[in-house]
This record gives C-alpha cells, sequence and structure tokens, in this order.
C-alpha cells in the first residue's frame, strides 16, 4: 500500500513539475524563431520588423518576439545608468543599441517600441519612475505600452532583460515584464502622465509611495481609451498642455516628477514663443504678397489694362489682394504677445494692413463702377475730365 501511495505521490510530482516546465518555456517556440534573425537584419529596425511579420501572425507572437530579441540582444550599459535623457532625437535612442547593442532604459524601450510599430501595432514610450523592494527609485525609469488585440499591457525589455548587482550587469531573460496587465504593472512602475497607467481609476503618486494600487471606484471614473483618442487628435503643442496639467493633478510627490512638469513648462512657453514669432512672420508675409499683387493691379490700371483680360481676371487681381490682407489680419489677431517689443512689431503691421486696406477699398470701387459701364464709358474713367476745375467723370 505504501509503495502504491509512493507511486501515486511520484506522479503527481512528476505532472506538476512538467506543468512548471510548461509554464517556463510557453514561449520557446517564438524565442527560438526571433532570435535566429540574421546579423545582416538587425541593423536597422525596418529589417527586424520585416523578419518578424513574415515570421508571426498575432499581435501577442509578434510583440513576444520583438521583445525577446530586444531583451536578448542588448546588454545594460552601467556605465552610462545615470545618463538618460528624454529629449535625446528619438533616431538615435533606436540607433545607437542598434550599433553598439547596449544601452539603457530608453533604448530598450525606444527599440522595442519602433520594432512593434513597425510590425502593425500600436506602441508608446512610457517614462516614469519606479519601485523596488518597497522603496521608490531616485532615477527615471523608461518602458513600453502596446496595444494587442485591442488591449492595452505594459512592457520592460530592461527589466526583463536581466539585473544589476554589484555594478556588474547579468543577462537573464525575466518574463514577469512581458506583456503585463495595467493593474499588475501600476504596483512596480510609475508614470509621470497617469493616462498611460491604463487604469479606470488612476493611482496618485502619494498612494504609489503606500503600496495602495488597488482600484478606488470612490474616485471619478477615468476613461483612459476615450483621454488616448482625444490626446492624438491634437497638436503638439496642446498635447504638452494637457501632459503638464494631468502630472500636475497628480502630485509633485518627487525631484523626479517636478523636473518632468518643469521641463514641460518650459516646452510650453518656448512652443507660445514660437507660435507668435511664426504667426507673425507668416502674417507680415501675406501682407507682402498683397501689397505686391496690389501693386500689379495699380501697374495693370496705369496700362489702361492691357494687354488685355477678362472682366473676371480683373476682379480676381483685387481679390487676391483683399484675401491676402485677410489672412494677415487673422493671423495677427491669434497672437499674445509677451514682450514690448513684440506688441510694438504687431501693432505696426496691423496699422500697416488697415492703411493698405483703404487703399485697396478705393480700387475695389472704382473697380465695380469700372465693370458696371459699357465699352466708351470704361475708356472715358482712364481720363480725368473737369469742366471749371469740377472733376465730371
Amino acid at each position: 500500500m505504501k509503495q502504491f501511495l509512493f507511486v501515486i505521490l511520484l506522479l503527481v510530482a512528476s505532472h506538476f513539475l512538467l506543468a512548471q516546465k510548461v509554464a517556463v518555456n510557453e514561449f520557446a517556440g517564438i524565442d527560438k524563431t526571433a532570435l535566429q534573425i540574421p546579423d545582416t537584419m538587425t541593423k536597422g529596425t525596418d529589417a527586424i520588423a520585416s523578419y518578424i511579420v513574415t515570421h508571426f501572425k498575432t499581435d501577442h507572437e509578434k510583440a513576444r518576439a520583438a521583445f525577446i530579441w530586444v531583451a536578448s540582444n542588448i546588454q545594460y550599459d552601467i556605465a552610462n545608468m545615470f545618463a538618460l535623457n528624454f529629449y535625446e532625437k528619438q533616431e538615435e535612442k533606436i540607433s545607437k543599441p542598434l550599433r553598439e547593442r547596449r544601452g539603457i532604459c530608453e533604448n530598450y524601450a525606444a527599440l522595442f517600441t519602433d520594432i512593434c510599430k513597425k510590425s502593425g501595432m500600436k506602441s508608446y514610450i512610457v517614462e516614469g519612475y519606479t519601485k523596488q523592494n518597497g522603496f521608490a527609485d531616485y532615477i527615471p525609469h523608461a518602458w513600453s505600452a502596446t496595444q494587442i488585440e485591442g488591449s492595452w499591457f505594459l512592457f520592460d525589455p530592461t527589466w526583463g532583460s536581466g539585473y544589476v548587482n554589484g555594478g556588474k550587469f547579468y543577462k537573464k531573460i525575466n518574463n514577469n515584464y512581458f506583456q503585463v496587465e495595467p493593474a499588475v504593472f501600476i504596483k512596480s512602475h510609475m508614470p509621470f502622465d497617469f493616462m498611460w497607467q491604463f487604469l479606470p481609476y488612476p493611482v496618485t503618486n502619494q498612494e504609489f509611495y503606500e503600496g495602495k494600487t488597488q482600484a478606488d471606484k470612490s474616485k471619478s471614473y477615468f476613461d483612459f481609451n476615450d483621454s488616448i483618442r482625444v490626446h492624438f487628435t491634437k497638436d503638439s503643442m496642446e498635447q504638452l498642455i494637457a501632459i503638464a496639467h494631468r502630472i500636475e493633478k497628480n502630485g509633485m510627490k518627487n525631484s523626479m516628477i517636478f523636473d518632468r512638469f518643469h521641463h514641460l513648462k518650459s516646452e510650453i512657453e518656448m512652443g507660445k514663443q514660437s507660435k507668435v514669432i511664426s504667426l507673425y512672420n507668416s502674417a507680415g508675409a501675406d501682407f507682402n504678397t498683397g501689397i505686391h499683387s496690389f501693386n500689379e493691379f495699380i501697374n495693370f490700371r496705369n496700362k489702361q489694362f492691357v494687354p488685355k483680360k477678362s472682366d473676371p481676371e480683373i476682379q480676381k487681381m483685387l481679390d487676391t489682394v483683399a484675401h491676402s490682407f485677410q489672412n494677415a489680419s487673422m493671423k495677427l489677431s491669434q497672437i499674445a504677445p509677451f514682450t514690448e517689443e513684440q506688441t510694438k512689431s504687431v501693432n505696426h503691421l496691423k496699422k500697416s494692413i488697415e492703411e493698405a486696406d483703404i487703399q485697396l477699398k478705393e480700387q475695389q470701387t472704382w473697380l465695380k463702377e469700372y465693370l458696371s459701364k459699357g465699352k466708351a464709358g470704361r475708356k472715358s474713367m482712364f481720363y480725368k475730365v473737369s469742366w471749371f476745375g469740377i472733376p465730371i467723370n
């Protein structure tokens, strides 16, 4: 009887070990194929994505292939682990790890995200900070958000590639950071912008510090899908303003958040000033175009409309002038000057447009009368005829 029980227990244990083995190696087939990408195809993300799309069908498989390739082939650059630069050009963040085969979190995230995008998925880099062993880290971090079969998941190819111990990086694939549910990921990863939590009841920075990451339904419901949709309908300036608002709303808990917020505010102010200059220059260009067209009309009138043009063509000459002046005025109306010098420049251009518009209206009145006359009447309008010094035409 005891021997029989031992056999049964041994079989159960064997099944348990087998189940564990299956769970650990559930990606084995995908990983094997993904890691066979020829070196000649790993110089750029276009070729890597092409290989992935050719060999895998579902978004889940493609995301896994991108994750395992990046996590396996890029070494963590310990020497530059504190050199995180969110504002480096995206192209360099991607090309550098492919060229040097090493990088930090922003390189892992940028590389993974770009491969996913080029494999046909929605994927974005997320910036924020993390918590390990119950304590928030003091340097920022970057990871990825990718939509798989209509749902959002989080990926951290940096943490998934291995770990640092005693100032040395050890390569060890960690699948705990592959395709993670938002409610789980928020326990260790806090984005600066709470929109990228993908949670209907976003966690505040204070709650993250306190480990209170469970959904609090007493809060207002947040439709993150709709917010993401609206986000990408806005221009870059509107996006920055919305991001800064969400960051501020979620609480300035640490210096990383504070620095990110104030950098955004600086970007917004620079963007506004740039917009002022751009609008002013564009308005000036429209005004100059209008003046040029106006002078062409005056010269043509002085030649008594020779060579001949049709009435609509002549009318269009002044319509073009009016359109240019209107565009210039509209652009000036959108300007909120930052300095006294800018205010003076804007007011000067407005006055120039007003003065030119008076001359335009005089010519419009003259042309309206001209077009209303017959051939003989039109010819007489090119000459000033008077009776004892009194104009009669």
